[in-house]
């Protein structure tokens, strides 16, 4: 069956923040509506300015540019390098110096075409530039459908960390097409599904045990399970950032998995070995053997996550990562440089039980064995 009429009707999520608000659109061929959406969000728009990557702007720029041009919009066009290491100041003052001598003002919006790493370096740049212009985000891998492009964090990593220099910029609206996940690798997918766990592990214990019985679904983008994924995913973090716009306190718990699996991203140096959502499902297992062995979650909850990631094909012990020697020191170098950290060392996010979360200052000894325990694993 084919024509509009037939579609799904595309999910709205809108992100209610204290003094503004904003839509996230969820549904199949948005991209090919995303400019008359976009300019309905202004009196008028002269030029728009899109930040992409290799890849990315190869399949779905031209489409961009062609909705540009039949409503008689400008638009400059920088195109960054693939992958995490492009997170970077070079990257960044590139891309500033670029939109400056192309006469940018606070009228051109900045949109985001692309997965996590467009996002975050994209936003960054809206939020320094001129003191603020207008943030679109079009993300294109699950992982920033579900997570990266909604909430309003953005920045760039530091030869130090992860992130750790950024900051809290919100978009004007996000725009996530199915349509485009659907011819993602699967590995890109699985990145993305940690994510989706993660949702589910913080907040909603009858997501995760759908999840357990419907990821293939998911995970081969059955247009009815991903679209809901996505929603739900993507309300959850919604009603958390409403509550908590700029992590002051409850809004820490979106990082579960991420203290640990920041600290494993770092030291395998963003080359492409371990990606971000491989790294956080690692991270989530180690914050869940910590969260039993504190007490905190029974060993059956423990099992299931494990078991569940391990089903899907995620990363579950140290085996699975693609270091050749772990260096339990460095790794916990990395911990104290978290940005989260007070005094050298950050609280961690834990569960006390599936679906629900909560942050706790532990001792170092005790993540310490956690990771030995870990690291030796099969």
């Amino acid at each position: 069956m084919n024509g509009s009429q037939n579609k799904h009707p595309h999910k709205v999520i809108t992100v209610q923040l204290k003094d503004r608000e904003y839509q996230i659109i969820v549904g199949d061929g948005i991209i090919s509506e995303a400019i008359t959406r976009i300019s309905n969000l202004f009196e008028r728009i002269e030029c728009c300015n899109i930040i992409s990557d290799e890849i990315v702007a190869n399949l779905y720029l031209d489409s961009l540019l062609n909705n540009l041009n039949s409503m008689g919009i400008k638009s400059n066009e920088i195109i960054i390098p693939s992958g995490e290491n492009a997170k970077n100041f070079q990257t960044l003052e590139r891309v500033v110096e670029s939109l400056i001598d192309s006469k940018v003002d606070r009228e051109m919006p900045i949109i985001a075409l692309g997965g996590g790493v467009v996002g975050d370096l994209a936003g960054f740049t809206a939020s320094i530039l001129l003191r603020g212009v207008p943030l679109i985000q079009i993300p294109t891998t699950l992982l920033a459908q579900v997570d990266s492009s909604v909430g309003g964090k953005t920045g760039i990593n530091s030869v130090h960390g992860k992130n750790l220099i950024g900051s809290f910029y919100q978009p004007r609206l996000v725009l996530a097409d199915t349509n485009v996940i659907k011819t993602l690798p699967k590995r890109e997918l699985l990145a993305g599904y940690a994510e989706i766990v993660k949702y589910a592990l913080i907040n909603n214990s009858n997501f995760f045990s759908w999840l357990e019985k419907n990821h293939r679904l998911v995970l081969t983008c059955n247009t009815t399970a991903i679209e809901y994924t996505i929603s739900l995913c993507c309300k959850i973090k919604a009603e958390i950032v409403a509550a908590d716009e700029r992590e002051a306190n409850r809004r820490a718990v979106l990082n579960l998995g991420h203290t640990f699996g920041h600290a494993l991203e770092t030291e395998a140096g963003y080359n492409g070995s371990l990606l971000h959502g491989e790294a956080v499902a690692a991270g989530i297992v180690i914050a869940t053997q910590l969260s039993m062995e504190l007490g905190f979650c029974s060993k059956e909850d423990y099992l299931r996550i494990k078991q569940h990631f391990q089903k899907v094909g995620l990363p579950t012990n140290a085996n699975d990562l693609p270091f050749e020697n772990f260096d339990l020191e460095k790794l916990l170098s990395h911990i104290r440089k978290d940005k989260k950290a007070k005094s050298g060392w950050p609280k961690f996010i834990l569960i006390r039980g599936i679906g629900n979360a909560t942050i706790e200052s532990i001792k170092e000894e005790m993540v310490k064995k956690v990771l030995q325990d870990f690291i030796q694993a099969n």
